[in-house]
């Protein structure tokens, strides 16, 4: 008996000893985009897709979906996340690469595509108002 309690506190302490998970900040994002933008000319068809800097932890990238709606997800990868290393978008717009690792993802839903990747990206609340404005927010 007297084993026991060491035996579990050590299987806890091992237990605890693993990698730890990482995960994306929390910070706020709140942005607001005109579809008639030109920069937005990409996601007038769905499989488009393009990406903005300073919004997110690295940026953000809005894809438009096989189905015509819109998603959005933080431009930082999440191999590594500690290093904020922003995906950049392929061409054709239906993957992004993580440039420091490899790691890619599919747009359609931030799903790993290929290793180092096996979380997906972090997918922000994207809404149409008055049929014009796309806003992106958490």
């Amino acid at each position: 008996m007297k084993g026991v309690v060491p035996g579990i506190l050590l299987v806890l302490l091992l237990a605890g000893c693993g990698k730890e998970n990482l995960v994306i900040p929390n910070v706020p994002v709140n942005f607001s985009v005109q579809l008639t933008d030109p920069r937005m000319i990409r996601l007038s068809s769905p499989g488009g897709a393009v990406a903005f800097d300073n919004y997110g932890v690295a940026g953000i990238v809005i894809y438009r979906t096989t189905s015509g709606g819109y998603v959005a997800y933080d431009r930082c990868s999440t191999v590594n996340p500690e290093k904020r290393c922003a995906v950049e978008l392929d061409d054709p717009s239906f993957t992004v690469t993580d440039k420091c690792s490899g790691a890619k993802y599919l747009l359609e839903d931030g799903s790993p595509a290929k290793a180092p990747a096996e979380l997906s990206l972090k997918k922000y609340n994207t809404s149409v108002s008055g049929g014009n404005t796309l806003r992106v927010t958490n």
